[in-house]
C-alpha cells in the first residue's frame, strides 16, 4: 500500500512530465487532477486491481471454494464456500455451507437467489457474496455467467508500480466535428475473451492531424452517457497497451442528432483493466479505430502488465 500512496502523492503534486511552456498551467493541473483521480479509483479496495478471478458457472450445481476439489477453486476464502447452481433459465442460486463465515449483500443468510450485473435494477449493484477480504458477484458476457471474483489484498494491488504518461500536451486536446448516424450504425467490437459485442453507433467524430483527416466511432455504455472510444494507434504495442486504450467525451451541445462538435482530449487516453489483470473482459479496438498516427499522448503501457 505504501507504492500505491506514494503514486497518489508525485501525481497530485506534480511529479509529471509536461510537454512545454505552451501548455497552460491550469491545464496541466487539470490533467493531474484527472490522473490522481483515476489512479485512486483503479487503486481503491473495490478497483480493477483487487480482481482475483474470473469464474465461468456451468449449467447445474458448481462447488465452489478454495480447495482443490471443488469445481471452481477460488484463490482465498474457506476450503468449502458453498454451491453455486445454474439453471436452465439462467437463475443462479448459492447455498452457503455452514462454516464458511460468509454474507450475501452484508447478511448472514444460509442461501439466496444471486441477481447478476446486467440485471440489477438501476443504481443497484448485483448480489454480492463476501468472505473475509474477499467477495463475488455474477456477470453476464455474451450470455454466459461467471464469477467475478475480488479481493481487498490482491497481489495486483498491493504491488502496484504506477502508471507512466506521455508529457501533458495541450495540442492533443482536439475539437473534432460531430457527424451523426440518422439511422445510427451498428458496429462490431472484439473482447478479450473471445467474443463479439454488437453496439449502437451514434455518429462519428472527425478531426484533422498533420494535415490528414480522421475519423473515430464511438458508443455509449449506457443511455444518454458520455461518449466511449476504444481506440488504437501506431504506439499500440509498442509504448501503450497493444489491445486498446480508452476515452471518454463529452456529449455535443446540440444533442447527437446534430452536427457540432465534440472535444477529444488523449491526454486523458488510459488504459483498459485488461492491461493490469488476466481476469477483465475488455472490448478490444475495432478496425475502424486504428489510426494511422502515433498518438503521444494519455496513458503508455502499464510496466506490471501481465502481457
Amino acid at each position: 500500500m505504501l507504492r500505491i500512496a506514494a503514486f497518489l502523492f508525485a501525481s497530485f503534486f506534480g511529479v509529471v512530465a509536461v510537454s512545454s511552456a505552451e501548455t497552460p498551467s491550469s491545464y496541466t493541473h487539470e490533467i493531474q487532477q484527472w490522473r490522481t483521480d483515476r489512479v485512486a479509483r483503479l487503486t481503491g479496495p473495490d478497483g480493477w486491481l483487487s480482481l482475483i478471478g474470473l469464474e465461468w458457472l456451468h449449467e447445474g450445481v458448481n462447488r465452489v471454494g478454495s480447495a482443490a476439489g471443488n469445481d471452481i477453486v477460488l484463490k482465498a476464502g474457506p476450503a468449502q464456500l458453498g454451491t453455486v447452481t445454474l439453471a436452465a433459465d439462467g437463475t443462479v442460486h448459492i447455498v452457503l455451507d455452514e462454516h464458511s463465515g460468509a454474507t450475501i449483500d452484508g447478511k448472514s443468510v444460509g442461501e439466496a437467489t444471486l441477481v447478476d450485473d446486467m440485471h440489477a435494477a438501476a443504481g443497484a449493484e448485483p448480489t454480492t457474496v463476501r468472505f473475509g477480504n474477499a467477495s463475488f458477484f455474477v456477470i453476464v458476457r455474451d450470455n454466459r455467467k461467471a464469477l467475478r471474483v475480488k479481493d481487498t489484498d490482491a497481489e495486483a494491488r498491493r504491488d502496484f508500480l504506477g502508471i507512466d504518461y506521455f508529457p501533458i500536451d495541450a495540442g492533443w486536446r482536439i475539437e473534432a466535428e460531430w457527424v451523426p448516424f440518422v439511422p445510427e450504425h451498428d458496429l462490431e467490437i472484439g473482447t478479450a475473451i473471445g467474443t463479439i459485442d454488437k453496439v449502437k453507433v451514434p455518429g462519428k467524430a472527425v478531426f484533422q492531424r498533420g494535415g490528414h483527416t480522421f475519423e473515430l466511432l464511438p458508443y455509449q455504455e449506457e443511455p444518454d452517457g458520455e461518449l466511449f472510444f476504444v481506440i488504437a494507434d501506431k504506439t499500440s504495442g509498442k509504448e501503450t497497451y497493444g489491445a486498446a486504450r480508452f476515452l471518454y467525451a463529452a456529449l455535443p451541445a446540440g444533442g447527437l442528432a446534430r452536427p457540432g462538435r465534440v472535444v477529444l482530449d488523449f491526454n486523458k487516453a488510459y488504459n483498459p483493466p485488461c492491461a493490469f489483470t488476466p481476469f477483465a473482459t475488455c472490448p478490444l479496438a475495432p478496425p475502424e479505430n486504428r489510426l494511422d498516427v502515433a498518438v503521444t499522448a494519455g496513458e503508455k503501457k502499464y510496466a506490471g502488465g501481465h502481457h
